[in-house]
Protein backbone atom coordinates (compact mmCIF):
# COMPACT_ATOMS: atom_id res chain seq x y z
CA UNK A 1 0.00 0.00 0.00
CA UNK A 2 1.40 3.37 -1.00
CA UNK A 3 1.99 5.79 1.85
CA UNK A 4 -0.41 8.75 2.04
CA UNK A 5 0.78 11.74 0.03
CA UNK A 6 1.74 14.74 2.14
CA UNK A 7 0.22 18.06 1.15
CA UNK A 8 2.55 20.87 0.32
CA UNK A 9 2.42 24.13 2.22
CA UNK A 10 1.48 25.90 -1.03
CA UNK A 11 -1.58 23.66 -1.36
CA UNK A 12 -2.72 24.60 2.12
CA UNK A 13 -2.21 28.27 1.35
CA UNK A 14 -4.20 28.02 -1.88
CA UNK A 15 -7.03 26.20 -0.14
CA UNK A 16 -7.20 28.75 2.63
CA UNK A 17 -7.12 31.64 0.19
CA UNK A 18 -9.86 30.20 -1.96
CA UNK A 19 -12.62 31.68 0.15
CA UNK A 20 -13.10 34.96 -1.61
CA UNK A 21 -15.68 37.66 -1.32
CA UNK A 22 -17.75 38.32 -4.43
CA UNK A 23 -16.29 41.07 -6.54
CA UNK A 24 -12.93 39.26 -7.03
CA UNK A 25 -11.64 40.44 -3.63
CA UNK A 26 -10.18 37.84 -1.29
CA UNK A 27 -10.59 37.86 2.44
CA UNK A 28 -7.28 38.12 4.30
CA UNK A 29 -5.91 35.15 6.27
CA UNK A 30 -7.56 35.21 9.73
CA UNK A 31 -5.31 36.91 12.24
CA UNK A 32 -5.41 37.89 15.86
CA UNK A 33 -6.26 41.53 15.12
CA UNK A 34 -9.69 42.71 13.98
CA UNK A 35 -9.73 45.59 11.52
CA UNK A 36 -12.21 48.43 11.82
CA UNK A 37 -15.09 47.73 9.44
CA UNK A 38 -15.18 50.05 6.42
CA UNK A 39 -18.75 51.02 7.31
CA UNK A 40 -17.44 53.07 10.22
CA UNK A 41 -15.10 55.00 7.91
CA UNK A 42 -17.99 55.74 5.56
CA UNK A 43 -20.07 56.89 8.52
CA UNK A 44 -17.18 59.15 9.58
CA UNK A 45 -16.99 60.80 6.14
CA UNK A 46 -20.77 61.23 6.16
CA UNK A 47 -20.50 62.83 9.59
CA UNK A 48 -17.91 65.35 8.34
CA UNK A 49 -20.02 66.12 5.26
CA UNK A 50 -23.13 66.82 7.32
CA UNK A 51 -21.06 69.02 9.64
CA UNK A 52 -20.10 71.10 6.60
CA UNK A 53 -23.72 71.21 5.49
CA UNK A 54 -24.72 72.62 8.88
CA UNK A 55 -22.84 75.83 8.10
CA UNK A 56 -25.26 76.55 5.27
CA UNK A 57 -28.22 76.34 7.65
CA UNK A 58 -26.63 78.30 10.49
CA UNK A 59 -26.44 81.64 8.73
CA UNK A 60 -30.08 82.79 8.10
CA UNK A 61 -30.92 83.41 11.75
CA UNK A 62 -27.83 85.62 12.11
CA UNK A 63 -28.62 87.62 8.96
CA UNK A 64 -32.18 88.74 9.75
CA UNK A 65 -31.18 91.91 11.59
CA UNK A 66 -28.20 92.87 9.34
CA UNK A 67 -30.27 92.49 6.16
CA UNK A 68 -33.15 94.40 7.74
CA UNK A 69 -30.79 97.24 8.71
CA UNK A 70 -28.94 97.45 5.36
CA UNK A 71 -31.74 96.96 2.85
CA UNK A 72 -34.83 97.87 4.88
CA UNK A 73 -36.47 94.54 4.10
CA UNK A 74 -39.14 93.46 6.57
CA UNK A 75 -38.55 90.41 8.74
CA UNK A 76 -41.47 88.77 6.95
CA UNK A 77 -39.70 89.24 3.59
CA UNK A 78 -36.45 87.81 4.91
CA UNK A 79 -38.40 85.02 6.57
CA UNK A 80 -39.96 84.20 3.19
CA UNK A 81 -36.49 83.52 1.74
CA UNK A 82 -35.66 81.34 4.73
CA UNK A 83 -38.97 79.51 4.32
CA UNK A 84 -38.19 78.73 0.67
CA UNK A 85 -34.82 77.38 1.79
CA UNK A 86 -36.38 75.21 4.48
CA UNK A 87 -39.18 73.92 2.23
CA UNK A 88 -36.80 72.94 -0.55
CA UNK A 89 -34.48 71.36 2.00
CA UNK A 90 -37.31 68.96 2.77
CA UNK A 91 -38.94 68.57 -0.64
CA UNK A 92 -35.61 67.78 -2.32
CA UNK A 93 -34.75 64.98 0.13
CA UNK A 94 -36.91 62.13 -1.29
CA UNK A 95 -35.78 62.87 -4.85
CA UNK A 96 -32.17 63.02 -3.66
CA UNK A 97 -32.55 59.59 -2.03
CA UNK A 98 -33.86 58.19 -5.33
CA UNK A 99 -31.05 59.94 -7.26
CA UNK A 100 -28.53 58.28 -4.94
CA UNK A 101 -30.00 54.92 -5.91
CA UNK A 102 -29.60 55.87 -9.57
CA UNK A 103 -26.26 57.71 -9.74
CA UNK A 104 -24.60 56.93 -6.42
CA UNK A 105 -24.17 58.80 -3.16
CA UNK A 106 -20.83 60.35 -4.05
CA UNK A 107 -21.93 62.08 -7.25
CA UNK A 108 -25.16 63.47 -5.80
CA UNK A 109 -23.49 64.90 -2.68
CA UNK A 110 -20.56 66.42 -4.61
CA UNK A 111 -22.92 68.24 -7.00
CA UNK A 112 -25.06 69.41 -4.08
CA UNK A 113 -22.03 70.95 -2.37
CA UNK A 114 -21.10 72.79 -5.57
CA UNK A 115 -24.64 74.21 -5.87
CA UNK A 116 -24.51 75.42 -2.26
CA UNK A 117 -21.17 77.15 -2.85
CA UNK A 118 -22.62 78.88 -5.92
CA UNK A 119 -25.77 80.07 -4.14
CA UNK A 120 -23.97 81.32 -1.04
CA UNK A 121 -21.25 83.04 -3.05
CA UNK A 122 -23.70 84.91 -5.28
CA UNK A 123 -25.46 86.52 -2.29
CA UNK A 124 -22.58 88.98 -1.80
CA UNK A 125 -23.70 90.86 -4.94
CA UNK A 126 -27.45 90.92 -4.25
CA UNK A 127 -29.39 94.16 -3.77
CA UNK A 128 -33.03 92.98 -4.11
CA UNK A 129 -35.17 90.63 -2.03
CA UNK A 130 -35.88 88.34 -5.00
CA UNK A 131 -32.15 87.71 -5.31
CA UNK A 132 -32.04 86.56 -1.69
CA UNK A 133 -34.90 84.16 -2.43
CA UNK A 134 -33.13 82.91 -5.56
CA UNK A 135 -29.67 82.43 -4.07
CA UNK A 136 -30.31 81.49 -0.47
CA UNK A 137 -33.81 80.13 -0.91
CA UNK A 138 -33.60 78.19 -4.18
CA UNK A 139 -29.94 77.24 -4.73
CA UNK A 140 -28.86 76.68 -1.14
CA UNK A 141 -32.21 75.00 -0.39
CA UNK A 142 -31.81 72.51 -3.25
CA UNK A 143 -28.19 71.78 -2.37
CA UNK A 144 -28.68 71.34 1.35
CA UNK A 145 -31.80 69.24 0.73
CA UNK A 146 -29.69 66.75 -1.19
CA UNK A 147 -27.63 66.25 1.97
CA UNK A 148 -30.59 66.10 4.33
CA UNK A 149 -31.31 63.29 6.76
CA UNK A 150 -32.39 61.10 3.84
CA UNK A 151 -28.68 61.07 2.96
CA UNK A 152 -27.91 59.74 6.45
CA UNK A 153 -30.73 57.21 6.11
CA UNK A 154 -29.36 55.95 2.78
CA UNK A 155 -25.86 55.50 4.20
CA UNK A 156 -27.21 53.75 7.29
CA UNK A 157 -29.46 51.38 5.33
CA UNK A 158 -26.69 50.37 2.91
CA UNK A 159 -23.75 50.01 5.26
CA UNK A 160 -25.31 48.76 8.52
CA UNK A 161 -27.67 45.99 9.56
CA UNK A 162 -26.76 46.34 13.24
CA UNK A 163 -26.39 49.52 15.32
CA UNK A 164 -28.64 51.43 12.94
CA UNK A 165 -30.27 53.42 15.72
CA UNK A 166 -26.90 54.46 17.13
CA UNK A 167 -25.48 55.38 13.72
CA UNK A 168 -28.61 57.36 12.86
CA UNK A 169 -28.25 59.27 16.11
CA UNK A 170 -24.58 60.04 15.47
CA UNK A 171 -25.18 61.22 11.90
CA UNK A 172 -28.14 63.30 12.99
CA UNK A 173 -25.98 64.85 15.70
CA UNK A 174 -23.49 65.89 13.03
CA UNK A 175 -25.79 68.73 12.05
CA UNK A 176 -25.70 70.03 15.60
CA UNK A 177 -21.93 69.68 15.68
CA UNK A 178 -21.66 71.84 12.60
CA UNK A 179 -23.94 74.39 14.20
CA UNK A 180 -21.62 74.39 17.23
CA UNK A 181 -18.59 75.01 15.03
CA UNK A 182 -19.98 77.62 12.67
CA UNK A 183 -22.51 79.69 14.64
CA UNK A 184 -20.03 81.49 16.93
CA UNK A 185 -17.62 81.98 14.04
CA UNK A 186 -20.25 83.34 11.65
CA UNK A 187 -21.82 85.61 14.26
CA UNK A 188 -18.36 87.01 15.11
CA UNK A 189 -17.69 87.67 11.40
CA UNK A 190 -21.06 89.41 10.97
CA UNK A 191 -20.55 91.61 14.02
CA UNK A 192 -16.89 92.48 13.40
CA UNK A 193 -16.92 92.77 9.62
CA UNK A 194 -20.13 92.29 7.65
CA UNK A 195 -22.58 89.62 6.59
CA UNK A 196 -20.86 89.23 3.19
CA UNK A 197 -17.63 87.66 4.53
CA UNK A 198 -19.83 85.22 6.44
CA UNK A 199 -21.56 84.19 3.21
CA UNK A 200 -18.16 83.70 1.55
CA UNK A 201 -17.09 81.53 4.49
CA UNK A 202 -20.07 79.26 3.91
CA UNK A 203 -19.23 78.96 0.21
CA UNK A 204 -15.61 78.05 0.99
CA UNK A 205 -16.72 75.47 3.57
CA UNK A 206 -18.89 73.76 0.94
CA UNK A 207 -16.03 73.64 -1.56
CA UNK A 208 -13.64 72.27 1.07
CA UNK A 209 -15.83 69.24 1.75
CA UNK A 210 -16.05 68.11 -1.91
CA UNK A 211 -12.61 66.37 -2.08
CA UNK A 212 -13.39 64.29 1.02
CA UNK A 213 -16.68 63.16 -0.48
CA UNK A 214 -15.21 62.28 -3.86
CA UNK A 215 -12.22 60.35 -2.51
CA UNK A 216 -13.59 58.60 0.56
CA UNK A 217 -17.37 58.18 0.35
CA UNK A 218 -18.10 54.77 -1.20
CA UNK A 219 -21.61 54.07 -2.46
CA UNK A 220 -22.05 50.46 -1.29
CA UNK A 221 -20.18 47.80 0.75
CA UNK A 222 -19.92 45.64 -2.38
CA UNK A 223 -17.73 48.33 -3.96
CA UNK A 224 -14.97 47.37 -1.52
CA UNK A 225 -15.83 43.66 -1.30
CA UNK A 226 -17.34 43.77 2.20
CA UNK A 227 -20.58 42.85 3.88
CA UNK A 228 -22.66 45.52 5.61
CA UNK A 229 -21.75 45.88 9.25
CA UNK A 230 -23.49 43.11 11.21
CA UNK A 231 -24.64 41.19 8.12
CA UNK A 232 -24.10 37.42 7.99
CA UNK A 233 -24.09 37.23 4.21
CA UNK A 234 -22.53 39.26 1.45
CA UNK A 235 -25.01 41.71 -0.12
CA UNK A 236 -24.46 42.36 -3.84
CA UNK A 237 -24.73 45.92 -5.03
CA UNK A 238 -28.17 46.48 -6.56
CA UNK A 239 -28.45 47.67 -10.12
CA UNK A 240 -29.03 51.40 -10.62
CA UNK A 241 -32.71 52.24 -10.37
CA UNK A 242 -33.87 54.32 -13.36
CA UNK A 243 -36.57 56.93 -13.13
CA UNK A 244 -35.58 58.54 -9.83
CA UNK A 245 -38.40 61.08 -9.86
CA UNK A 246 -40.99 58.47 -10.83
CA UNK A 247 -39.84 56.13 -8.07
CA UNK A 248 -39.93 58.89 -5.44
CA UNK A 249 -43.50 59.77 -6.43
CA UNK A 250 -44.56 56.12 -6.63
CA UNK A 251 -43.30 55.49 -3.10
CA UNK A 252 -45.09 58.63 -1.91
CA UNK A 253 -48.43 57.60 -3.43
CA UNK A 254 -48.09 54.12 -1.94
CA UNK A 255 -47.16 55.37 1.53
CA UNK A 256 -49.84 58.08 1.46
CA UNK A 257 -52.50 55.36 1.43
CA UNK A 258 -51.45 54.29 4.93
CA UNK A 259 -52.32 55.96 8.22
CA UNK A 260 -48.85 55.76 9.83
CA UNK A 261 -47.39 57.91 7.05
CA UNK A 262 -49.67 60.84 7.86
CA UNK A 263 -49.06 60.50 11.59
CA UNK A 264 -45.30 60.41 11.07
CA UNK A 265 -45.47 63.33 8.63
CA UNK A 266 -47.67 65.33 10.99
CA UNK A 267 -45.47 64.83 14.03
CA UNK A 268 -42.33 65.61 12.05
CA UNK A 269 -43.93 68.78 10.62
CA UNK A 270 -44.42 69.96 14.20
CA UNK A 271 -40.84 68.94 14.96
CA UNK A 272 -39.58 71.19 12.15
CA UNK A 273 -41.86 74.04 13.15
CA UNK A 274 -40.55 74.02 16.73
CA UNK A 275 -36.84 73.67 15.86
CA UNK A 276 -35.57 74.84 12.46
CA UNK A 277 -38.49 77.16 11.77
CA UNK A 278 -38.81 78.73 15.20
CA UNK A 279 -35.73 78.45 17.41
CA UNK A 280 -32.99 78.21 14.77
CA UNK A 281 -34.45 81.07 12.70
CA UNK A 282 -35.95 83.39 15.32
CA UNK A 283 -34.19 82.75 18.64
CA UNK A 284 -31.31 85.16 17.92
CA UNK A 285 -33.52 88.12 16.85
CA UNK A 286 -35.97 87.36 19.70
CA UNK A 287 -33.17 87.45 22.26
CA UNK A 288 -31.83 90.60 20.62
CA UNK A 289 -35.28 92.19 21.07
CA UNK A 290 -34.76 91.76 24.83
CA UNK A 291 -31.35 93.47 24.73
CA UNK A 292 -29.11 90.41 24.45
CA UNK A 293 -26.09 90.89 22.11
CA UNK A 294 -26.20 88.90 18.88
CA UNK A 295 -22.97 87.07 19.66
CA UNK A 296 -24.31 85.96 23.06
CA UNK A 297 -27.59 84.75 21.54
CA UNK A 298 -25.75 82.91 18.75
CA UNK A 299 -23.48 81.29 21.33
CA UNK A 300 -26.52 80.05 23.22
CA UNK A 301 -27.86 78.58 20.00
CA UNK A 302 -24.51 76.89 19.50
CA UNK A 303 -24.68 75.44 23.02
CA UNK A 304 -27.98 73.87 21.99
CA UNK A 305 -25.89 72.12 19.35
CA UNK A 306 -23.52 70.75 22.00
CA UNK A 307 -26.29 69.08 23.96
CA UNK A 308 -28.09 68.09 20.77
CA UNK A 309 -25.14 65.80 20.02
CA UNK A 310 -25.53 64.12 23.41
CA UNK A 311 -29.32 63.91 23.16
CA UNK A 312 -29.42 62.56 19.62
CA UNK A 313 -26.77 59.88 20.17
CA UNK A 314 -28.53 58.85 23.37
CA UNK A 315 -31.84 58.76 21.48
CA UNK A 316 -30.29 56.41 18.92
CA UNK A 317 -29.14 54.14 21.74
CA UNK A 318 -32.62 54.25 23.31
CA UNK A 319 -34.24 53.51 19.93
CA UNK A 320 -32.26 50.27 19.66
CA UNK A 321 -33.74 49.18 22.99
CA UNK A 322 -37.14 50.81 23.61
CA UNK A 323 -40.45 51.37 21.86
CA UNK A 324 -39.95 54.31 19.44
CA UNK A 325 -43.58 55.50 19.70
CA UNK A 326 -43.28 56.12 23.41
CA UNK A 327 -39.92 57.82 22.95
CA UNK A 328 -41.47 60.25 20.45
CA UNK A 329 -44.36 61.04 22.78
CA UNK A 330 -41.97 61.85 25.64
CA UNK A 331 -39.73 63.99 23.43
CA UNK A 332 -42.57 66.12 22.04
CA UNK A 333 -44.26 66.56 25.42
CA UNK A 334 -41.05 67.80 27.06
CA UNK A 335 -40.32 70.13 24.15
CA UNK A 336 -43.77 71.69 24.37
CA UNK A 337 -43.41 72.38 28.07
CA UNK A 338 -40.02 74.05 27.60
CA UNK A 339 -41.34 76.36 24.85
CA UNK A 340 -44.17 77.58 27.07
CA UNK A 341 -41.62 78.83 29.61
CA UNK A 342 -39.25 80.49 27.11
CA UNK A 343 -40.98 83.94 26.91
CA UNK A 344 -40.41 84.37 30.64
CA UNK A 345 -36.69 83.55 30.33
CA UNK A 346 -35.57 86.01 27.65
CA UNK A 347 -33.53 88.85 29.15
CA UNK A 348 -30.62 91.20 28.30
CA UNK A 349 -28.11 88.85 29.91
CA UNK A 350 -27.65 85.10 30.25
CA UNK A 351 -28.92 83.77 33.58
CA UNK A 352 -29.20 80.23 35.06
CA UNK A 353 -32.83 79.54 34.06
CA UNK A 354 -31.97 80.38 30.43
CA UNK A 355 -28.96 78.07 30.60
CA UNK A 356 -31.22 75.32 31.92
CA UNK A 357 -33.62 75.87 28.98
CA UNK A 358 -30.74 75.73 26.49
CA UNK A 359 -29.45 72.46 27.92
CA UNK A 360 -32.92 70.94 28.18
CA UNK A 361 -33.97 72.01 24.69
CA UNK A 362 -30.66 70.93 23.21
CA UNK A 363 -31.06 67.39 24.50
CA UNK A 364 -34.47 67.21 22.79
CA UNK A 365 -33.65 69.16 19.57
CA UNK A 366 -33.52 66.34 17.00
CA UNK A 367 -33.78 63.37 19.35
CA UNK A 368 -36.97 62.64 17.39
CA UNK A 369 -35.05 61.53 14.30
CA UNK A 370 -33.84 58.03 15.34
CA UNK A 371 -37.27 56.79 16.50
CA UNK A 372 -39.00 58.37 13.48
CA UNK A 373 -36.58 56.66 11.10
CA UNK A 374 -36.97 53.38 12.99
CA UNK A 375 -40.75 53.59 12.52
CA UNK A 376 -40.26 54.26 8.80
CA UNK A 377 -38.11 51.12 8.55
CA UNK A 378 -40.68 49.10 10.46
CA UNK A 379 -43.56 50.28 8.30
CA UNK A 380 -42.01 50.55 4.82
CA UNK A 381 -38.96 48.27 4.63
CA UNK A 382 -36.72 48.79 1.60
CA UNK A 383 -38.50 52.01 0.64
CA UNK A 384 -37.94 53.49 4.10
CA UNK A 385 -35.20 55.93 3.02
CA UNK A 386 -37.45 57.51 0.39
CA UNK A 387 -40.47 57.47 2.73
CA UNK A 388 -38.35 59.14 5.37
CA UNK A 389 -37.38 61.70 2.75
CA UNK A 390 -41.06 62.60 2.34
CA UNK A 391 -41.55 62.65 6.10
CA UNK A 392 -38.56 64.99 6.26
CA UNK A 393 -40.24 67.12 3.59
CA UNK A 394 -43.17 67.61 5.98
CA UNK A 395 -40.64 68.54 8.68
CA UNK A 396 -39.26 71.30 6.48
CA UNK A 397 -42.69 72.48 5.32
CA UNK A 398 -43.60 72.95 8.98
CA UNK A 399 -40.30 74.75 9.52
CA UNK A 400 -40.87 76.96 6.47
CA UNK A 401 -44.34 78.00 7.62
CA UNK A 402 -43.14 79.02 11.07
CA UNK A 403 -40.02 80.74 9.70
CA UNK A 404 -42.35 82.95 7.62
CA UNK A 405 -45.21 83.29 10.11
CA UNK A 406 -42.81 83.97 12.95
CA UNK A 407 -41.42 86.96 11.08
CA UNK A 408 -44.93 88.16 10.25
CA UNK A 409 -45.98 87.78 13.90
CA UNK A 410 -42.96 89.82 15.01
CA UNK A 411 -43.85 92.58 12.53
CA UNK A 412 -47.50 92.50 13.59
CA UNK A 413 -47.34 92.10 17.39
CA UNK A 414 -43.88 93.48 18.15
CA UNK A 415 -42.73 90.27 19.88
CA UNK A 416 -42.49 86.51 19.40
CA UNK A 417 -44.49 85.53 22.50
CA UNK A 418 -47.55 84.23 20.64
CA UNK A 419 -45.34 82.04 18.44
CA UNK A 420 -43.64 80.36 21.42
CA UNK A 421 -46.99 79.52 23.03
CA UNK A 422 -48.55 78.24 19.80
CA UNK A 423 -45.54 75.98 19.14
CA UNK A 424 -45.77 74.55 22.65
CA UNK A 425 -49.40 73.61 22.03
CA UNK A 426 -48.50 71.96 18.73
CA UNK A 427 -45.86 69.83 20.45
CA UNK A 428 -48.52 68.53 22.85
CA UNK A 429 -50.60 67.47 19.85
CA UNK A 430 -47.56 65.73 18.32
CA UNK A 431 -47.08 63.69 21.50
CA UNK A 432 -50.64 62.36 21.22
CA UNK A 433 -50.21 61.60 17.50
CA UNK A 434 -47.07 59.55 18.16
CA UNK A 435 -48.87 57.30 20.62
CA UNK A 436 -51.56 56.26 18.11
CA UNK A 437 -49.19 55.06 15.36
CA UNK A 438 -50.05 51.39 14.96
CA UNK A 439 -47.47 48.63 15.20
CA UNK A 440 -46.73 46.58 12.11
CA UNK A 441 -46.06 42.84 12.53
CA UNK A 442 -42.45 41.99 11.74
CA UNK A 443 -42.27 40.29 8.35
CA UNK A 444 -39.79 37.55 7.57
CA UNK A 445 -36.42 39.02 6.77
CA UNK A 446 -37.41 42.53 7.83
CA UNK A 447 -35.89 43.69 11.13
CA UNK A 448 -38.11 45.28 13.69
CA UNK A 449 -37.62 48.85 14.79
CA UNK A 450 -35.79 47.67 17.83
CA UNK A 451 -33.40 45.62 15.70
CA UNK A 452 -33.05 48.20 12.96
Amino acid sequence: MAPPRCRKLSDVTQTTDATAVPGNRREPFPGPRRRVHRAWWVAAVTFVTIIGAAAFRSLPGILIDPLHDEFGWSRGTIGAAVSVNLALYGLTAPFAAALMDRFGIRRVVAVALAVIALGSGLTVWMNSAWQLILCWGLLVGLGSGSMALAFAATVTNRWFTERRGLVTGVLTAASASGQLIFLPLLSWIVQRHDWRPAAVTVALAALAVIPFVWLLLHDHPADVGQKPYGARQFVPKPAPVPGAARRALTVLFSAARTGPFWLLAGTFAICGASTNGLVQTHFVPAAHDHGMPITAAASLLAVIGVFDVVGTVASGWFTDRFEPRRLLAVYYALRGVSLLFLPMLLAPSVHPPMVFFIVFYGLDWVATVPPTLALCREQYGEDSAIVFGWVLASHQVGAALVAFLGGVARDRFGSYDVVWVASGALCAAAALMALVIRRRPVAAGLPSAGQA
